[in-house]
């Protein structure tokens, strides 16, 4: 079991990381974000989606919350500055929902019924809470990976080195 500041710790990571993502896309001029990379997902701004997508689908299930979301692969947002502007509000959720996160919860089963497959699965929350945010972590080092070959650099990506705030 993980302790429910784990999972806050986590939050705060996940906001300074998709913040310095969106910043370096920023630089980067529309046809670029969306060029297909031959990434899974194609493009920078569709991987940007898809991560945005996986965090309200799970956070969606967590609390109960009727998040908007798409079929996986379809883009939430074409409009970069909209998809900017979700992402800020869904890690401002994260962050106001880890902080209330308690044992008793983090200790239960959640059932769900996967988009994806159609599979109905049962698996204890700290497992599923911990598995959203690999799953960012995934996805943005694919990300790092596509800015690289461009030959950005988004600076420091350890969380040892993520400022405390």
């Amino acid at each position: 079991m993980i302790e429910p500041e784990v999972f806050q710790r986590y939050a705060k990571y996940n906001a300074w990381m998709n913040g310095k993502l969106y910043d370096v896309c920023s630089t980067l001029d529309d046809d670029l974000r969306k060029r297909d990379q031959g990434a899974f997902f194609k493009s920078i701004h569709s991987t940007l989606n898809h991560i945005l997508f996986g965090d309200r689908a799970w956070m969606g299930r967590f609390t109960g919350r009727d998040y908007e979301i798409k079929p996986i692969g379809v883009d939430l947002y074409e409009d970069f500055e909209v998809l900017r502007a979700a992402r800020t509000e869904m890690d401002q959720d994260i962050l106001d929902w880890t902080s209330g996160l308690g044992r008793p919860w983090l200790e239960r089963s959640l059932t769900w019924t996967s988009g994806s497959d159609g599979k109905t699965r049962s698996q204890v929350t700290w497992q599923l809470v911990l598995h959203m945010f690999n799953h960012q972590t995934h996805h943005r080092g694919q990300l790092t990976t596509l800015f690289s070959q461009q030959g950005l650099d988004i600076g420091p990506t350890d969380m040892p080195w993520m400022p405390d705030t």
